[in-house]
């Protein structure tokens, strides 16, 4: 029993595990989209009318959309573990249990959106919410991850603070009109689904104007944090805003091949796990216990 119990003993391993389970479930429900296999399983949440699982009648189609639905109960898997884990930890806390809690709490949750987008026929706004929600699950990990393995430090006040806050606020900016950018174009997931009805074209434009705003900020930010403990995420940030907003690029001009479509996907997993990696940095998010002084204001030096 206690070699069973010692697997969960590692809650710096199991926190990155919710982060990366989180964000190949995004991979996955792209998979599903791209391939137009949104409705391989036309009901919810049986996969037919008759069936748990897909009949050889709905051909690959079913295999994929099944697939992923099944993938849900790994990630269910990885959020429990990672519960137990933290509620384990020598230096666990009522916060951080909670924390844990509303993650694992979020995936089934998040897994009920996902049957409500196949009882509506891949609705373009509830697909939406659906991706919004794994980003903010993904978002959620990536703090705890900080909060179980960087020793805690002050929080950035002043124009760092601020920019910070900014450049995190941006972030999901861009990648919600990003959202409403899929929602009007191809690749719906089912050759019937519904679409926005709203201009690509202009809505492209509109989208790329706030990443260049966030790139933009993100630069006065990776300026303004030099000599503290969050300039290195900033710079990583930075260079993983530069390299999705190519892709993008790339995609928009290319007539969005898959590739780089699942790519845009996986990438804008990436820039929210950065955006939040910055944000837990300067808020001195970290462990409990450990407060170690940190450069709070570098502009007023």
């Amino acid at each position: 029993m206690d070699r069973f119990l010692g697997i969960f003993d590692h809650v710096r391993a199991w926190a990155w595990a919710s982060v990366v389970a989180n964000s190949v479930i995004i991979f996955t429900g792209g998979v599903v989209r791209l391939t137009g296999s949104g409705l391989g399983c036309p009901t919810w949440p049986r996969c037919t009318e008759e069936s748990f699982v897909p009949h050889r009648s709905l051909g690959f189609h079913g295999v994929i959309e099944f697939g992923n639905r099944m993938l849900t109960y790994v990630l269910i898997a990885v959020a429990i573990a990672t519960f137990v884990a933290v509620w384990r930890w020598a230096h666990t806390s009522r916060s951080l249990r909670r924390h844990a809690g509303i993650l694992a709490v979020g995936v089934p949750f998040q897994g009920v959106v996902g049957g409500i987008t196949v009882l509506t026929d891949l609705n373009p706004w509830i697909v939406s919410i659906h991706l919004l929600l794994s980003l903010a699950l993904v978002a959620g990990s990536i703090i705890l991850v900080l909060r179980v393995s960087d020793p805690a430090r002050q929080a950035m006040t002043g124009l760092p603070g601020r920019l910070v806050a900014l450049v995190y606020v941006l972030t999901w900016v861009a990648v919600y009109l990003g959202t409403v950018v899929t929602g009007s174009g191809p690749h719906a997931g089912d050759a019937q689904a519904p679409r926005n009805d709203l201009d690509p074209q202009l809505w492209s434009r509109i989208h790329a104007g706030s990443v260049w705003a966030l790139v933009l900020a993100t630069v006065v930010l990776v300026v303004v944090l030099r000599g503290t403990p969050a300039f290195r995420a900033a710079l990583v940030l930075l260079g993983v805003e530069l390299a999705q907003g190519l892709i993008g690029y790339v995609q928009y001009f290319t007539d969005l091949p898959i590739a780089l479509v699942a790519a845009h996907l996986v990438g804008a997993a990436v820039l929210v796990a950065a955006a939040t990696f910055v944000l837990g940095r300067s808020r001195g998010v970290g462990m409990p216990g450990t407060d170690v002084p940190a450069v709070r204001d570098v502009v007023h030096q």
